[in-house]
């Protein structure tokens, strides 16, 4: 494509490459109709990230600056590394409404989502009157009852989690059964992540040298997360480095993982089926997995609920809350204690327990006999007290 402008006049040119002879029309076709409304084919190829900064403080207009800042953090940290590679033109309201979804699952702030919805709003609202789009796509409605939603679930956690380990297995090796060619590697991830109540991201974060083989530690140190132009790994959610414990359910998981990498230190220890790295979107559709996790009754199941279901077994298990605190990564305690609610089963326990006790056959702990209180001098008899001013 071949274009004149300015004065004097700059003869310049923008070329693309495509697959098929249908993708390459399509192209033209857009860029056509974007230079019938005035736009150059520079501003109708930009990426978002391009757009974004190029049309940043017209499309921020009037906002003060303690708005702007939220809205810049927002646009920078979230928007750009989950969209900014596409343009504007390929954003659907199906993709915004997905990369706000995936923000409310990695337990991202409210108002942070709230921010970062508005800058994005804001900026394509501008590709609208440039022309570059004819509808805004990013007026994700509803999100909110989603928000309260995910945190009522989060305030009962024990709702989210699987019931036993032979659920999580049926779940496994249903996903692998759903998946084009039965990759035992996606049936893997499900086990390890409930098994060490970890992020899906986290996971795919899992080298080599991060695994300690003696003492069956997981130091969990990196993520997976989409950002500009792909996948990359970064530090934890919240820069929190953790020490996991790896159970024995999922030892032999781990060492067959293991053998099965070069053995440098830097291998990844899960991969998809052509070695590439695994995000929660990745899985899901790989595996069909709202069609499995709705065939096996578990229509709530989310990817994120994996880790509910290992931190949910954790606090059944009567770890203290402080350790489980440190194994979930989490900045308040607050956070950990709704994985503490009762189950019937600790309820009926406490019963047995308190009968045990007022029958006598429980000890508990008695406080040593106290020590007699130290000896003082007598107190001065009446006659020696007096009233000092």
């Amino acid at each position: 494509m071949r274009w004149v402008e300015g004065n004097p006049t700059r003869r310049l040119s923008r070329s693309e490459s495509f697959v098929t002879l249908g993708e390459a029309e399509a192209w033209i076709a857009r860029m056509e109709k974007s230079a019938a409304r005035g736009v150059t084919p520079e501003t109708a190829t930009m990426s978002l990230a391009e757009y974004g900064d190029s049309v940043w403080d017209l499309a921020m207009r009037g906002l003060e600056a303690k708005t702007l800042v939220p809205y810049s953090a927002g646009w920078r940290l979230r928007v750009v590394p989950a969209l900014g590679h596409l343009t504007p033109q390929t954003i659907t309201a199906g993709a915004a409404d997905r990369v706000v979804l995936a923000w409310i699952a990695e337990e991202v702030g409210r108002s942070t989502v709230k921010n970062s919805l508005a800058a994005l709003v804001r900026v394509m609202q501008q590709a609208v009157r440039d022309g570059l789009i004819d509808t805004n796509p990013a007026r994700v409605v509803g999100w909110q009852q989603l928000y309260r939603q995910a945190e009522d679930e989060a305030d009962d956690p024990r709702s989210l989690a699987l019931q036993d380990w032979s659920a999580l297995q049926d779940l496994a090796a249903a996903l692998v059964d759903r998946s084009h060619g039965k990759f035992e590697g996606w049936g893997d991830v499900v086990e390890f992540a409930g098994g060490t109540a970890a992020r899906i991201g986290e996971v795919s974060g899992v080298r080599l040298k991060d695994i300690n083989l003696d003492s069956w530690i997981w130091d969990v140190c990196r993520q997976t997360t989409p950002s500009p132009g792909g996948l990359a790994d970064k530090g934890t959610k919240g820069k929190r480095r953790r020490k996991v414990p790896i159970i024995p359910q999922i030892r032999p998981l781990v060492l067959r993982r293991v053998a099965e990498t070069d053995g440098s230190p830097m291998a990844r220890l899960f991969t998809g089926p052509r070695g590439g790295r695994i995000t929660t979107a990745i899985l899901r559709d790989a595996t069909h997995w709202d069609e499995v996790v709705v065939s096996l009754g578990y229509d709530y199941l989310r990817r994120h609920d994996l880790r509910h279901t290992g931190l949910t077994w954790m606090a059944d298990a009567g770890i203290p809350v402080h350790i489980l605190r440190v194994i979930a990564g989490h900045g308040s305690i607050e956070t950990t204690q709704r994985y503490l609610h009762s189950s019937p089963r600790t309820i009926q326990n406490a019963g047995v327990t308190l009968a045990d006790y007022l029958a006598g056959n429980v000890s508990f702990w008695q406080d040593p006999e106290p020590e007699p209180p130290a000896k003082t001098a007598e107190p001065p008899s009446r006659g020696h007290l007096r009233l000092v001013q």
